[in-house]
């Protein structure tokens, strides 16, 4: 479910015309529903409500600070993978002890200032990192609180660049070999364990993989109570998917059932580290046709986005639905198109032989389901600036990211003094 649709013609963002906003701000930007946040945080924190759960948005998705305070306000704690992204959710009002810190890269300034902001927990994922840890942790004479990401091998059935959860994967210690990590981890002084975690991908579509990975490391847990390893916290990650095209994915109420029905027993806090699932379907990226191009055997549609703006139709092949803002009249011939950006690379293709009404020079057109990994993941890659992030509520609009300017893009570059 999401808020955005068609009134009178004209598609709209909850109340706003999004026209209006394209007026204000210029094409192209990304746009962000308030109430579609709010509802999908929601539907996927009430599925865990009668649990001993937290919800820990993972920022990598979306990191937009309107957007984290928007969940900081529901209760939300914090996924996430750098300092940088620790600094952006204390800044949206995330308290340190509700931010769970991932990533197989951690470097030794980042697990200081992670401990200086009293994070809640660090999901390790290697031995030497565990070693680095204990280390910052004693000359601080600080307790790192612990859980070690563990891999169940499980193949998610997902896109092999998201997937994550497998023996290939650079992701956790396998669940093999980490019952020996642990016995080192709960001999160090400047380590306390309290968790297991596991995240085995994103976009996951079924629930099978879910249930498999979470029963086992319903064994995992009870192996490691037995030698009197005593985990309280079990950080189950993200990856339920949302729908791009014809998916079907699972509600939150089923996932639910899985986890529950795995985790009963076990008598633990449990942490959830969602993304995608709940700013997925919350935001588009709207454009503004340039030019409509007759190639030798194909039409080519050419925005002023491109593959700088959103690369995930590159990078993953990903699908995105495109739609018109203000529909073309029926007379309209529908063909085959190649919508693309103008980037000076042949992959810049955000669709390919797309069946859709042929566009005119100046018609907006918009991506849907662009609010994760869409304008977290842009670049300025051919000097092209970065684009504005509006969020909507109800009948008003803000800009809550700003269109880059030339002098900010030029002005990191400095001469050498031969130059």
């Amino acid at each position: 479910m999401d808020h955005f649709s068609y009134k009178n013609g004209v598609y709209h963002a909850e109340d706003v015309a999004i026209p209006d906003i394209a007026k204000a701000v210029g094409t192209p930007f990304y746009c962000y529903s308030s109430a579609t946040l709010e509802h999908h945080y929601k539907v996927f924190s009430q599925a865990f409500s009668d649990v001993d759960a937290k919800i820990c948005f993972a920022v990598k998705s979306n990191d937009n600070l309107a957007v984290l305070a928007t969940f900081a306000r529901l209760g939300a704690g914090a996924d996430v993978v750098s300092g940088g992204e620790i600094r952006r959710a204390r800044k949206a009002g995330i308290k340190g002890e509700n931010i769970v810190f991932s990533g197989v890269g951690k470097t030794a300034e980042e697990m200081s200032y992670a401990l200086d902001e009293g994070i809640s927990q660090f999901n390790v994922e290697s031995e030497p990192e565990l070693l680095l840890l204990n280390d910052v942790a004693i000359s601080k004479s600080k307790v790192a609180r612990i859980a070690i990401r563990v891999n169940p091998d499980v193949d998610p059935k997902t896109h092999a660049k998201i997937s994550t959860g497998q023996k290939e994967s650079k992701f956790g210690i396998s669940m093999v070999h980490a019952l020996p990590v642990y016995r080192l981890a709960n001999s160090l002084s400047g380590i306390d364990v309290q968790g297991v975690s596991v995240h085995i991908g994103s976009q996951l579509t079924t629930l099978e993989p879910f249930s498999q990975a979470f029963s086992r490391l319903r064994n995992f847990v009870n192996d490691l109570r037995s030698e009197d390893i005593i985990v309280t916290t079990l950080d189950l990650g993200g990856g339920l998917g949302i729908t791009y095209g014809k998916e079907q994915p699972p509600l939150p109420e089923f996932y639910a059932e899985i986890v529950k029905r795995e985790t009963k027993d076990l008598g633990i806090k449990l942490l959830f580290e969602p993304g995608r699932v709940l700013v997925g379907n919350a935001g588009i990226m709207v454009t503004k046709v340039i030019y409509v191009k007759q190639g030798e055997n194909r039409i080519f549609v050419i925005a002023d986005a491109a593959m700088n703006d959103l690369i995930r139709p590159t990078l993953y092949d990903a699908y995105h639905e495109i739609i018109s803002i203000i529909p073309p009249s029926g007379d309209t011939p529908t063909e085959l198109v190649d919508v693309v950006g103008p980037v000076c690379e042949t992959g810049d293709i955000f669709a390919e032989q797309r069946l859709m009404k042929i566009p005119k020079t100046d018609d907006l057109i918009a991506f849907r389901s662009a609010g994760a990994y869409g304008a977290v993941m842009a670049g300025t890659y051919n000097s092209r600036l970065l684009i504005p992030e509006v969020m909507v509520r109800g009948d008003k609009f803000s800009i809550v990211r700003e269109r880059q300017t030339y002098e900010e893009l030029l002005g990191r570059d400095k001469l050498p003094e031969w130059l």
